[in-house]
């Protein structure tokens, strides 16, 4: 295979991956009229039609799904034969992408990532934040960070915090005239800040005491999908807010919200770094498990 051939299915591959010719250039540095050069010149080669496109979308056509279905796991074990000569280098370098829930990502990354990067000036770091639950191999990703119940068991899984604890919230203004819920089931008559997956599913507020575990599907005229929205949103007294400890800190400090119900909320089991099973690992991937380690 000439090695423009090559070049051009490598750039298939991206276009498929993303779906869009703007992210593909992006990875590639290169412009989006090269990328869609490109296209056009492997579809002349080979005949057929691979995307349809508009002004709108990209989406692969049949021929174009069952290319790239062939040339994904090809491109996979080119990346992983990459990733091994990698892990002979004494420095990293390369980069690493990890995946990582948008709620939590401040308070597990700030640390690591500086001194990931500051250990090793050749490696460069790609944090995708989102609370979308994604396949970390099919979606290119060298690790992924998630609670332990979330994992998959074909991952290999290092804890990295032991303890993260939700926490309920109000402002003073709020709690102005109102008696401070005492058990979750006292939620129902309180204004409440809702939370909602990027499904749209809407999270139940769970709590746990002496055995007794309790969801409340609780109630409200605000719906986000940010705890940093809920957060604020508490502190300006449009209602109670459930949040991770670490999120409503800084609020609890300057006495802008407060809590309750501090008895009844739960402590997350753990939080892990996951990674698929190989038996070579880059050096990326090894300085950012110790880096979380540490």
């Amino acid at each position: 295979m000439e090695n423009a051939e090559l070049a051009e299915l490598a750039v298939f591959a991206l276009v498929a991956k993303y779906l869009s010719f703007r992210q593909a250039a992006t990875e590639r540095g290169a412009s989006a009229s090269a990328i869609s050069h490109s296209i056009r010149s492997l579809e002349t080669r080979v005949g057929v039609r691979l995307f349809h496109r508009t002004t709108r979308s990209v989406s692969l056509t049949e021929a174009g799904e069952m290319l790239f279905a062939r040339l994904r796991p090809a491109f996979s074990d080119m990346r992983a034969a990459v990733d091994e000569l990698n892990s002979f280098r004494a420095t990293p370098f390369g980069t690493v992408r990890i995946n990582v829930p948008n709620s939590i990502a401040p308070f597990v990354l700030g640390d690591a990532m500086e001194l990931l990067l500051k250990r090793n000036p050749g490696l460069k770091l790609e944090i995708v934040a989102t609370d979308t639950l994604v396949d970390i191999v099919e979606q290119g990703f060298d690790a992924g960070i998630r609670f332990g119940e979330r994992l998959s068991q074909d991952m290999i899984a290092v804890r990295i915090k032991s303890k993260f604890r939700f926490t309920v919230v109000g402002s003073p203004s709020y709690f102005e005239g109102k008696q401070p819920p005492l058990t979750p089931h006292d939620l129902h008559s309180h204004t409440c800040i809702r939370y909602a997956f990027p499904s749209g599913t809407i999270f139940n507020w769970e709590f746990f005491k002496n055995g007794e575990n309790v969801p409340v599907e609780v109630g409200g005229a605000l719906t986000v999908d940010s705890q940093e929205l809920m957060a604020d949103a508490a502190a300006r007294g449009l209602g109670l807010a459930y949040v991770w400890e670490d999120r409503a800190a800084p609020y609890l400090r300057d006495g802008r919200l407060r809590r309750c119900l501090d008895d009844w909320c739960i402590v997350d089991e753990g939080l892990f770094l996951y990674f698929p099973s190989r038996r070579h690992q880059s050096a990326g991937l090894r300085a950012l498990i110790e880096a979380m380690k540490a």
